[in-house]
């Protein structure tokens, strides 16, 4: 039995009407699930405003709500807690509920626009390989331990991270890497959790639908550093100049990793092919899978991050040279006729640029680039001209095609990214929007030795039109169609 009054702790409120010394069964903040004496927190989304619904979880058997604003009928046996920020109070209140399950465990936060999936599973993967009970809370999956949970978000609600946190804890897990995004930065999410590490990979545009422009991006994203303890570690990219950024305020141990710039922890790249990178890690020399200056700095992240949760050295090395690549994070095949077809999460103009870059410093220059790339509906509009140009400008045949349209109209799409195509490179340009067909006809353009990047939805295997979602698979699609030219 937990009391209400023990899941307020930490919590700011307002006001209080009835009893706080009641016996609670769930914490709640939709109200479809309120079953009899649960808590239900109302709290305003983008869509609906919980405020709406207390009347419903009263109905359903609520034994208390939480709410910025009381509604106009109080009902007696009810207790109601006014408090001033609800995303914060349940965020707070989940972890109390779950016991504060992230105490009990190192939980390593990666933030950043690009390389958070790579670097939270990878880490997962080195660290399970040692030997260790882990956990992952990723965009791909969550894992606790070896058990795997479907992943809906970057970053799940409150809730979720201290249901799951809570079943790593009695699993005997002792580490967990977690994506943290700026949405759940910004809805206060990840509040109420203690960090023992936060790693900063890069930032570049993105979520600009969501935040208002760039510099509020970078400020929600530095609120996660400046909430880290003293005793976590603040690991960041110097390449990027919003890594200095990240370290202004943070009480946390501050450490770096880089490229190009001095830091606590250097990179070099000796070979970069696509079978991997040999590389140099603060002077120790190591071949890894991964290929690209992308994967170059994920693999520093690993390093420092596994270094400076204790691991030795050489096992460090050891156990990053057997990783392998994400899924969808440059997936690719090589067929029989020596096709080479990669699929990448690349769903960013810096993220795109990087991939496109990086297939162009590898290959010979004899075979053509094939370029099939959508943009998702319903999200960032100002992305879809930089990326159409970028893919023209770095590509020598480009597709653009669907990729998750949501509600929004894909030719419109479509045709956004094409406004950003300069007149030299619009020759270069097809637009198919049926996405299977798209990809059918990069590989009827692919010749011997060629290679086709299909680039925007990696890991999903779905799309999403009009409400729907449809069973749709990036590396599925195009082996399917490369072994059916094969015959």
């Amino acid at each position: 039995m937990i009391l209400l009054k023990d899941i307020l702790y930490k919590v700011t409120i307002e006001k209080v009407i009835g009893n706080t010394s009641v016996a609670v069964t769930n914490l709640e903040f939709d109200s479809r699930n309120i079953g009899l004496n649960d808590v239900f927190v109302a709290v305003r989304g983008t869509q609906t405003d919980g405020h709406d619904f207390i009347k419903m979880a009263a109905d359903k058997g609520a034994i208390a709500i939480i709410c910025e604003t009381l509604p106009s009928m109080i009902i007696n046996g009810i207790t109601y807690v006014q408090v001033v920020d609800a995303h914060r109070a349940l965020a707070l209140m989940a972890a109390n509920y779950y016991e504060n399950p992230s105490e009990a465990i190192k939980l390593i936060g990666v933030t950043g626009t690009n390389g958070k999936t790579t670097v939270s599973s990878l880490l997962y993967n080195l660290f399970k390989a040692a030997g260790y009970e882990v956990g992952l809370l990723s965009t791909v999956r969550v894992m606790v331990g070896d058990v795997e949970h479907k992943a809906t978000h970057t970053t799940p609600d409150s809730l979720t991270i201290n249901k799951y946190l809570r079943k790593m804890v009695d699993a005997g897990v002792t580490y967990c890497f977690m994506e943290v995004s700026s949405h759940g930065i910004h809805q206060k999410r990840t509040e109420g959790l203690q960090f023992a590490g936060g790693i900063f990979t890069n930032l570049s545009h993105d979520h600009l639908d969501y935040h208002k422009d760039f510099a509020e991006y970078r400020d929600v994203k530095k609120k996660f550093f400046d909430q880290l303890p003293k005793s976590a570690f603040a690991l960041v990219n110097i390449d990027d100049k919003n890594g200095t950024v990240m370290l202004q305020n943070t009480p946390a141990k501050k450490y770096t990793y880089a490229l190009k710039s001095y830091a606590d922890y250097k990179v070099q790249i000796l070979e970069n092919q696509f079978t991997g990178l040999l590389l140099k890690i603060n002077n120790n020399e190591l071949w890894v899978k991964l290929i690209g200056n992308f994967n170059a700095y994920n693999m520093l992240a690993i390093y420092a991050t596994a270094d400076l949760l204790g691991l030795e050295t050489l096992e460090i090395l050891q156990l990053m040279s057997t990783l392998e690549s994400v899924d969808g994070r440059f997936q690719y095949r090589v067929s029989s006729t020596n096709i080479t077809s990669i699929v990448d999460y690349a769903h960013t103009p810096d993220a795109l640029q990087n991939v496109l870059e990086t297939i162009n410093s590898i290959r010979t220059g004899n075979e053509e680039l094939i370029t099939v790339v959508g943009c998702g509906g319903d999200r960032d509009v100002e992305k879809r001209p930089k990326m159409g140009q970028i893919a023209a400008a770095l590509s020598n045949k480009v597709i653009f095609t669907n990729d998750n349209p949501r509600s929004e109209d894909p030719d419109t799409i479509i045709k956004q990214m094409e406004a950003g195509v300069s007149p030299e490179h619009f020759k270069k340009i097809i637009s198919i929007t049926d996405r299977k067909q798209a990809i059918r006809t990069a590989c009827q353009l692919a010749n011997q030795g060629d290679i086709i990047l299909i680039a925007g939805k990696g890991h999903e295997t779905y799309q999403e039109i009009k409400g729907e979602r449809f069973d749709f698979d990036d590396f599925k699609v195009v082996n399917e169609c490369i072994n059916a030219l094969n015959k």
